[in-house]
């Protein structure tokens, strides 16, 4: 029997989501337990994005039901969806810090925005957050005075600004060097048993992300191709998880986008 405690935070009932006539997701379940981290992982374009979106509401969609703490995404107002959101962070690609503010004013951000705490407050929260990502002494720099990896770890202290109880992170790890992406990793893992959180994870880094996942879902041609722990996954039958966590070239994704034969496309048959 399911209780408030062990139901999943997140649940995907039979959605199916469509960019026009393109068919991104087909009829796709899948929960995400609290308190765990859960990766979605799969070749470009399989819809691990458009996942996080349909979450915050940015997409609706076309049938089935996504579910937040037992609540449809879908059939919420604007209040609803600003409510929501407060319950949880987003780290965007590449940070998406505004690059005008410092980085101080960066993570004060949504605790302006989304309260009426003085100022005081403010300052106290938002240097215990830098703190914990190890970047209270980069307070007043501005992010085009640090590093790539650094603006990364800005942006997850901004993304737990609020006490979130849900963090959505979108390729956390792309474009950077081992030492930050090592980093990175072990505070996405950190933060979310010494916060609580729930954590989805979006993700092409295998090392490093089955390393800190406790579920890894493949996503693959609108389907979830394998769901399990990073273990179960990894040891997958299934001929496409297993060319995408063994990086083959060939496989039932293949190397050549489908095209005419050679001989059609240089006009080599039929010549006398």
């Amino acid at each position: 029997m399911q209780t408030p405690a062990n139901r999943p935070l997140v649940e995907l009932r039979h959605v199916s989501f469509a960019y026009g006539d393109r068919l991104i997701l087909d009829d796709i379940s899948l929960q995400v337990p609290r308190g765990k981290v859960t990766a979605l992982m799969g070749a470009s374009g399989g819809g691990k994005t458009t996942v996080l979106r349909l979450i915050g509401g940015q997409h609706r969609a076309q049938s089935g039901q996504v579910l937040f703490d037992q609540s449809d995404v879908g059939q919420m107002d604007a209040a609803g969806l600003y409510a929501m959101r407060r319950r949880m962070g987003m780290l965007f690609q590449f940070g998406a810090l505004f690059t005008d503010l410092t980085v101080f004013d960066n993570v004060a951000f949504p605790l302006r925005e989304h309260t009426r705490l003085p100022e005081a407050m403010v300052r106290d929260i938002v240097l215990m957050k830098l703190d914990a990502v190890g970047l209270r002494g980069a307070r007043d720099l501005m992010p085009s005075e640090i590093s790539g990896g650094m603006g990364r770890r800005v942006a997850l202290a901004r993304a737990i600004a609020l006490d979130p109880e849900l963090v959505m992170y979108d390729e956390p790890f792309a474009g950077l060097d081992p030492i930050s992406l090592g980093t990175a990793a072990r505070l996405i893992r950190q933060l979310n048993d010494a916060m609580g959180l729930t954590s989805i994870l979006v993700s092409h880094d295998l090392t490093e992300t089955f390393a800190i996942a406790d579920q890894v879902v493949i996503l693959a041609n609108g389907k979830i191709a394998a769901i399990g722990t990073p273990e179960e996954v990894r040891n997958s039958s299934d001929p496409l998880v297993h060319q995408f966590v063994h990086a083959e070239p060939e496989g039932p994704v293949h190397f050549h986008y489908p095209a005419p034969t050679a001989q059609q496309d240089y006009g080599l048959g039929g010549r006398s």
